[in-house]
């Protein structure tokens, strides 16, 4: 099983590097099985973007337009290429499904949020099958105005934070572009004078 990681800002073009390195795996004969987790076609806006992705995707791909946060688990071959796209969209489901209100419980409905991350992560890491992982870097921009906002950057930068660490490769999409996390460093040394 290799687990490979994408993250980038909005329009950095990581579902598209992710969509090419899966076509590549299934020219060489893998099944792929991508999952998104879309809103549905919650406003026009939101629709075009769904329709814009499905245009893209290859027919040979089999997509499994996911309607909670769980269950598309049962469809997925073991054997299959698995292409998650995205991870921040499964997390927004992830925590609309939590059983505690942040307003009632804050400590309690991050404490939740992270557990519920941490387990789909797992799940990932122990498929037997080969997986790609598409996901935001939500921690370049301002600090969200609302605690929902915050407690969603928080937990969704300490899973991609996870994921990279575990991850057999991973890559930062910018502009089109990648940058190769794999072998970057996790902790800094004083420079030499």
């Amino acid at each position: 099983m290799a687990l490979v990681v994408i993250t980038g800002g909005a329009r950095s073009g990581k579902s598209a590097a992710a969509q090419r390195l899966a076509e590549s795996r299934q020219a060489a004969g893998d099944r792929v099985v991508t999952v998104v987790f879309a809103d549905g076609d919650s406003d026009q806006e939101m629709a075009a973007r769904i329709a814009h992705h499905r245009a893209l995707r290859p027919p040979e791909f089999a997509v499994i337009e996911a309607g909670d946060a769980t269950t598309w688990r049962g469809e997925i071959p073991t054997d299959a290429l698995l292409v998650i796209d995205c991870l921040g969209t499964l997390a927004a489901r992830l925590m609309d499904e939590l059983p505690v209100a942040l307003d009632d419980d804050p400590a309690g409905f991050e404490a939740a949020f992270d557990a519920a991350l941490n387990e789909t992560i797992s799940w990932v890491v122990c498929r037997a099958g080969d997986t790609i992982v598409v996901t935001n870097e939500v921690g370049s921009g301002v600090v969200p105005a609302y605690a929902s906002g915050r407690v969603f950057r928080d937990c969704l930068g300490r899973a991609g934070v996870t994921l990279v660490r575990v991850a057999d490769a991973a890559y930062l999409a910018v502009a089109g572009r990648l940058i190769d996390l794999t072998a970057a460093p996790c902790e800094l040394s004083w420079p030499s004078e």
